[in-house]
């Protein structure tokens, strides 16, 4: 009998050994790398969340305009000009694309 339940842990010892190594290696395999920006700029948005630029909340509309799908700040209707769009503005200019480019952005 003890050799049964000694033989079940070291089963389970031994299996979870295995899994645990195959999910590590899977974490670092499929890491997918976000822009740092998205977030940022999701910051000095308004974050109402309210969906009328035409995405799915603020940190979809960040992603439009890091990316360069969206230019036009102005999209974002309860956005202040000084609050909001001026920060977004000066920080894109000071973090440009990884290439060098500038992310074109305008009100």
């Amino acid at each position: 009998m003890f050799k049964s339940i000694l033989f079940a842990v070291l089963t389970l010892l031994v299996l979870g050994l295995l899994l645990g190594l195959g999910l590590a290696i899977a974490a670092k395999v499929l890491h997918i790398k976000e822009d740092e920006r998205i977030d940022e700029v999701a910051k000095r948005l308004p974050n109402y969340n309210c969906g009328s630029c035409g995405y799915p909340g603020c940190k979809g509309l960040a992603e439009a305009i890091v990316t360069g799908k969206e230019s036009n700040l102005k999209k974002c209707k309860p956005g202040k000009e000084d609050a909001n769009f001026k920060p977004i503005i000066e920080y894109l200019d000071e973090h440009p694309n990884e290439d060098g480019s500038k992310v074109n952005v305008h009100l």
